[in-house]
């Protein structure tokens, strides 16, 4: 009876992998019935449920899981060989259902309408648009850095602690909701990771647990990276599954929000998309436009660069290519290098601001 069960669970795969491949061609319905209408209700059960917990439950999950996969496959080894058969469909069981838990949980989230046909912003902009705005941002942000400073050379160096940042960033979203009510976020569940240090040498800054709904940033970051890393993060928990929109969603919340420090930190994020783009288009302009912007900002700028380098290792760049071919089977064609379109939404969004 057991090996009955385990059958149709592995054979629910098949079923479950071609739904997930139709619905990718049905955005709408995706954006109605799940993404507007139960993932919310999920997404809010799993953060009321751990939220609360002090560390990360999902991190505890990951590092037992893997244990469980060694343990098992040390224990099963030779059932690979004498057994083969019922050994695969334990494999695919278990296959099965992470796959089907992740779509149900988070996952389909992937296949939802593109973010600017939330927010009712244009997907194109013009090369013309992107300097003005770019500007725009240039004038922000060294106005901000200023402000913090009254220095144009000196580094903004954050008041918070990593803990206190991370309790002050959904007052963002808080604000932002009043202009669009669908970005409400309830039920805080924003943690440091637990694996922290191994994230911070596969290159990653945070990443969302799809099967607890937890938001975590990698606690070695510097300060000025937490506001809009958070910020991405939930995001993601809001249902914004793509790279590219979770990080507009972060410029939006920390742009928005009250805290002087937060909003540079917003501005900044933003600017570094648009110089990016810039650089990409004409970098002589690029490096004009750099040389606009106060020495304290790129000393910021830097800090950041530096960490990085600082653990680069032979590793990083396979778990980056794992992680750039996940998000290619996930419907984000750009992989981690998709910033046309995240660069879209800060131009036709800032075009129209007054900062």
């Amino acid at each position: 009876m057991l090996k009955n069960k385990k059958l149709i669970i592995a054979l629910l795969l098949i079923p479950a992998i071609i739904g997930v491949k139709v619905a990718a061609y049905f955005p709408e319905v995706i954006e109605a019935v799940y993404s507007t209408g139960l993932y919310p209700f999920i997404s809010r059960f799993f953060r009321y449920f751990l939220g609360w917990i002090p560390f990360s439950f999902g991190d505890l999950v990951y590092g037992f899981g893997v244990l469980f996969i060694i343990r098992w496959l040390i224990l099963n080894r030779k059932r690979a060989i004498s057994d083969f058969k019922n050994w695969l469909i334990d494999i695919f069981a278990a296959v099965s259902v992470i796959y089907i838990s992740f779509h149900l949980f988070w996952g389909l989230n992937y296949y939802r309408l593109p973010l600017h046909k939330n927010l009712n912003l244009e997907a194109d902009y013009t090369t013309e648009a992107l300097v003005e705005v770019t500007k725009k941002l240039i004038h922000k942000t060294n106005t901000l850095h200023l402000e913090l400073t009254n220095n144009d050379s000196v580094i903004v160096v954050s008041p918070y602690s990593k803990a206190t940042i991370l309790k002050m960033v959904p007052e963002g979203y808080s604000i932002l909701k009043k202009k669009y009510p669908h970005l409400e976020y309830k039920g805080e569940s924003i943690k440091t990771s637990l694996f922290s240090l191994p994230l911070t040498y596969m290159g990653f800054s945070g990443y969302l647990n799809p099967l607890t709904n937890e938001a975590q940033v990698d606690g070695l970051i510097p300060k000025f990276k937490f506001p809009t890393t958070a910020s991405h993060e939930i995001g993601h928990q809001l249902g914004y599954a793509a790279e590219n929109e979770a990080n507009f969603m972060a410029c939006l919340a920390t742009t928005t929000h009250s805290d002087l420090y937060f909003r540079y930190c917003g501005f900044a994020f933003g600017l570094r998309h648009c110089l990016h783009e810039i650089y990409r288009r004409d970098p002589a302009l690029y490096n004009e436009l750099l040389l606009t912007l106060n020495t304290g900002v790129l000393k910021n700028y830097q800090e950041v660069r530096d960490f990085w380098d600082a653990h680069k290792n032979p590793t990083e760049p396979l778990f980056r290519k794992t992680y750039n071919t996940y998000l290619k089977a996930n419907n984000q064609q750009g992989g981690m290098d998709s910033y046309s379109y995240v660069v879209a939404l800060i131009v036709n969004y800032f075009k129209e601001e007054t900062l």
